[in-house]
């Protein structure tokens, strides 16, 4: 590539990734024109490596208890720190969850120091964010290939807006230039938007593409109601973004708790699976969205190259500065309509003409630089030619991510197992469930009438097919994703069907979600049937003997997958 300052076949053969060549770009065309002009004093700081190298990021955004944080654990299939709800504010800060092979909290001040993450960016909000930041890391599957980003609810009260004590909408805005997709929840149950929520949205602008709205907790209103609320929500977000474009609404309940009208459970299958599709695509999209987000800058920086050296040739030499300043400030407009027709530049390429003007004013206009054509020839390049030439990778990189499985774990697996897959319906467990010494069966308490209910499904061969355990799980009203978690849990001998024993234990486990506990990662070697405790190695049948992990035992979640939904299930501030 010529234009890198090297041998086109000697930069192809240096530039191993898209993510290489991006860097590489960004380093030698656009941060030389960003500190030459100043462009993180108006805009946002420069780019590092971790910015370039992260996993993709999904930003929760909504007022306070839409469900951002049950959003999360749904996802996740596991509470975390500091993960608290309620349906009053509970959720005061800005939390990164990331993967980490030891579960802990990280603090934000230390947070931003760290050049392996993505975050250093922030340091400019001050202590009073930083206070209210933090990175919550944990050895979950869905997390080695996303990060999640829990954000304080959004309020209506100016009191509580004001004590926030840093800009609430510039951190979201921060946040939403470098994440891969925003997730916008909101309550169905009471649809309302406020004045800082019409403010966070705008803040949002520029990132439509990232954007995905969910109509959340719909299973608490009726059929009717639900089309109002639906209506209601797409006319209030058609004001608010000012596009004539019609934004995809996702409509559905992420939480693991029985639906309270059955009848929505088709929709809400359906909705779910494109929505989680959606951010299951993320890693395999990653490269082409780090290049459209450069491209994006690209193209602001050299509309602000031509903004800051426009108001540098203005001034005068000797007198009457202040007042030329206040002018050109007053004339920014007029200003942007002149740079885009001398430069056929896009009106959209453009900053917020308001924005600009208010940072303007504590600018010194004569400290600014002068066009230098070299640079710009750079950027033309840049945008031109250089782009052009990293899409024959970009290309073999979708090709070879094509094959990948993208997100897994977590609720990403759940739907996928026995008779909820119509694809491949019987995947084998991973885990070995082996002999245990151990003499009691919970399970056998209630065998009896487990067995009434199992022999009541006409078994054949002394086994229930998929149809049959899937018609009778539906009806417990447990959400699906919660359901394929049990069967992969109870078919323990992987062969896509349950006898007595197996439905004994998927009963059970219907019975301790219903109660509100939370389901263990892998079957505990206690709750294994005894007629299962033996697994064949090669030709020989040899127990091992594992103690049973008490971690991975259901045990009573306070507020994690709670079943009544009024009290329980709502989020956070």
């Amino acid at each position: 590539m010529p234009s890198w300052g090297l041998g086109e076949d000697k930069s192809l053969r240096e530039i191993r990734t898209v993510t290489d060549g991006l860097k590489k770009l960004y380093r030698e065309k656009l941060l030389p024109l960003e500190k030459q002009y100043t462009f993180s004093d108006f805009h946002s700081p420069g780019l590092e490596d971790a910015d370039f190298d992260n996993k993709p990021m999904v930003l929760l955004v909504g007022q306070y208890s839409t469900g951002k944080t049950t959003f999360i654990r749904y996802l996740l299939e596991q509470d975390f720190p500091g993960g608290r709800v309620g349906p009053e504010p509970t959720t005061d800060t800005f939390t990164a969850i990331m993967y980490g092979d030891v579960e802990g909290i990280i603090p934000g001040n230390a947070l931003i120091v760290d050049p392996n993450k993505p975050f250093r960016k922030l340091n400019p909000f001050g202590n009073k964010f930083l206070n209210r930041f933090q990175c919550v890391q944990l050895p979950n599957q869905v997390l080695q290939s996303i990060s999640l980003i829990d954000t304080p609810g959004i309020l209506s009260s100016a009191k509580k807006r004001l004590s926030r004590g840093y800009d609430f909408q510039a951190v979201l805005q921060s946040f939403a230039e470098h994440v891969d997709r925003i997730i916008l929840l909101c309550d169905a149950n009471k649809l309302d938007v406020s004045d800082e929520f019409s403010r966070t949205i705008g803040a949002l602008r520029g990132n439509e593409d990232k954007l995905r709205v969910v109509l959340n907790k719909a299973d608490l209103v009726d059929t009717q109601q639900l089309l109002r609320v639906y209506g209601a929500l797409m006319w209030s977000l058609g004001k608010v973004f000012r596009t004539p474009e019609v934004l995809r609404v996702y409509i559905g309940s992420f939480w693991s708790s029985p639906l309270r009208v059955p009848d929505y459970r088709r929709m809400f299958e359906k909705e779910e699976e494109s929505l989680f599709k959606d951010i299951q695509d993320l890693p395999r999209n990653a490269a082409l969205r780090k290049l459209n987000d450069l491209v994006k800058r690209a193209r602001l920086v050299r509309a602000h190259v031509y903004i800051i050296s426009y108001l540098k040739q203005e001034m005068p030499l000797m007198f009457g500065k202040e007042t030329k300043k206040r002018d050109l400030i007053y004339d920014l407009p007029d200003i942007f309509a002149r740079i885009q027709q001398r430069h056929q530049i896009s009106p959209g390429d453009f900053p917020d003409c308001a924005k600009m003007q208010e940072r303007l004013m504590s600018h010194d206009f004569t400290k600014f630089k002068v066009l230098k054509p070299k640079l710009m020839t750079a950027l033309d390049d840049f945008l031109t030619t250089d782009i052009a030439r990293l899409m024959p990778l970009l290309h073999k990189e979708e090709i070879e991510v094509a094959s990948q499985p993208g997100v897994q774990g977590g609720v990403f697996l759940g739907p996928h197992r026995g008779p909820f897959n119509n694809g491949n319906p019987f995947v084998q467990l991973q885990e070995n469930i082996i002999e245990g010494d151990i003499a009691d069966w919970i399970v056998a308490k209630d065998k009896a009438k487990y067995d009434e209910i199992f022999y009541n499904l006409s078994p054949n061969d002394g086994k229930l097919n998929g149809t049959k355990v899937k018609n009778w799980m539906i009806s417990t009203q447990l959400p699906t994703s919660v359901l394929g978690r049990i069967w992969k849990l109870s078919d323990v001998d992987r062969d896509g069907m349950l006898d007595e024993d197996e439905f004994a234990l998927a009963s059970y486990l219907i019975e301790v979600k219903l109660e509100g506990h939370g389901l263990p990662p892998v079957l505990p070697a206690h709750l294994v049937p005894p007629s299962k405790r033996k697994r064949k190695s090669g030709k020989d049948e040899e127990p091992e003997l594992v103690a049973p992990v008490e971690s991975e035992q259901p045990t009573a979640v306070d507020d994690d997958d709670d079943h009544d939904h009024n009290d329980d299930d709502d989020d956070e501030q």
